[in-house]
């Protein structure tokens, strides 16, 4: 039987004239390729600002292609374009320099869909507040994923509403659990419908013949870990479900002992299911969060333990409950792999990222000078930030220093906005972060991200919307890459 003959795919990507050049040699530099590239400008200067509609209306049919890949950016309906073209019409990256991770290994890593472990948050001060404080803590724990909510006792503090607080969780479908060393505290949670105990002690183990919950099983002393197993062993042979908890030390206090007794549970008990509370770490050490929760559920990933005890009581440890779903399934998906725990999401780099500087200033100084128009640019490089437009090109580390050249001292809206955005600028060169102009720095999961509804059009900017209003009647139709710029 004669060999057929596979034809590679083709892909033809769009861009504008900014863009056009650096495309192509990137395309070029990552050769070869299991498909045929073409990069095709539309006639836009900034490849960003391309909408559906506008492809629409400058790419004729039929398209010599097997593919379309259009910037990240682009807004408007790729289902209908796909439908017009009969070919797939797909977004690439934001930032053309992407291109090879995005076809790369990127292209090929899983969804961040799946974890193995539960996270427990705590609402440590509920005796302390009323009930509706307690569910809108909870909602706001469960959008950030987690599983079971944590209602923290206090010493020596009357909870009267513990039962009601409990039964209201219920009723909107959470699980909870009750976080007391006073057995009164537990038994009181559990007959009123709490999941989890947290936590019992081996002189406490009685509490779990009386209730339905499943125990958190904690050593008699810190340090204990033969008590720990020896509750542990009585648990097993009572054929109980439980979690263990050596309990991890804070930073000087037993920190590195305290993980040692984890990876000795482990080695005795392969099997069962371990807790690790965080918190001594997140909250008591001045660092961000982000970091220390990698770290952390690195450990946890190896080990195999199955929940994790969170806490945002700190004002730096605000985002602990998100990063600990974030670090929770990046560290699955790489064990799955086999791979290290780089490439699957930046949501743990809040501070700085590892390629932050996309464009060099020689490539940043081409685009420069091929600009016709007033409109000022910015971008960012390892040299400082980049701004110009069809009068020149500056470049600096302080902004201040960029505005005598700028020309704007006449106009208070441009200079409001190129203020602005020199500043996004100056700190995203300042940390190492990416910047696009006209976007808000991002800063992983260390934000609640805006969404964004690349369906729809950008507004023009407050400080364009004065002077369209005023000018309305007699300006000309807007060009098709118009932009809240100066």
């Amino acid at each position: 039987m004669p060999e057929q003959d596979v034809r590679a795919e083709r892909i033809l990507f769009l861009t504008g004239h900014l863009a056009l050049k650096s495309l192509q040699r990137i395309l070029d530099d990552m050769q070869p390729l299991p498909f045929e590239a073409r990069a095709l400008d539309v006639g836009i200067n900034v490849a960003g600002l391309m909408t559906a509609e506008l492809i629409r209306r400058r790419v004729p049919v039929p398209v010599d292609a097997d593919r379309i890949i259009v910037p990240g950016r682009c807004r408007g309906d790729l289902d209908a374009l796909s439908q017009h073209y009969g070919i797939p019409v797909q977004r690439g990256p934001d930032e053309v320099k992407d291109l090879p991770q995005h076809f790369g290994r990127k292209a090929k890593k899983r969804e961040l869909t799946q974890h193995d472990v539960l996270i427990f948050a705590e609402i440590v001060d509920a005796p302390q507040v009323d009930i509706d404080t307690v569910l809108a803590t909870a909602r706001r724990y469960r959008r950030d994923g987690a599983d079971v909510i944590d209602i923290g006792c206090l010493p020596d503090t009357p909870f009267p509403h513990m039962e009601d607080c409990i039964r209201a969780l219920k009723a909107e479908g959470f699980q909870v659990s009750i976080d007391s060393l006073n057995t009164d505290d537990l038994l009181r949670g559990a007959y009123a419908g709490a999941d989890y105990l947290l936590s019992l002690k081996k002189s406490t183990l009685w509490v779990a013949d009386e209730v339905d919950a499943i125990p958190v099983l904690i050593p008699d002393t810190p340090g204990d870990l033969d008590s720990l197993r020896e509750a542990v062993d009585i648990m097993t042979a009572r054929g109980l479900p439980f979690y263990a908890d050596p309990i991890v030390e804070p930073i000087h206090f037993g920190f590195t002992a305290s993980i040692v007794r984890y990876h000795e549970l482990r080695r005795s008990h392969p099997d069962i299911p371990v807790m690790m509370g965080v918190g001594n770490l997140t909250e008591l050490t001045d660092a961000d969060t982000s970091g220390i929760n990698a770290l952390l559920f690195g450990i946890i990933s190896e080990l195999r333990i199955g929940a994790v005890l969170a806490t945002e009581v700190s004002p730096h440890a605000r985002r602990a409950v998100k990063e600990a779903d974030i670090a929770r399934r990046v560290m699955f998906a790489a064990r799955e792999d086999n791979a290290l725990p780089r490439d699957y999401s930046d949501d743990l780099m809040t501070t700085h990222q590892r390629r932050p500087f996309p464009d060099t200033p020689q490539e940043i100084a081409e685009i420069a000078a091929t600009v016709r128009d007033p409109n000022f640019r910015i971008q960012v490089s390892e040299q400082g930030i980049h701004i110009y437009n069809r009068d020149g090109l500056q470049v600096h580390t302080d902004p201040f220093a960029l505005y005598p050249g700028l020309n704007v001292a006449e106009d208070g809206a441009h200079a409001f906005y190129l203020g602005v955005e020199l500043a996004r600028a100056q700190i995203a060169w300042q940390l190492g972060r990416r910047y696009a102009q006209d976007e808000e720095l991002q800063w992983g999961a260390a934000v609640e991200k805006k969404e964004q509804d690349l369906m729809a059009h950008c507004a023009p900017g407050t400080t364009l919307q004065r002077k369209t209003k005023r000018k309305a009647a007699d300006a000309p139709p807007p060009a098709d890459d118009t932009q809240d710029q100066a």
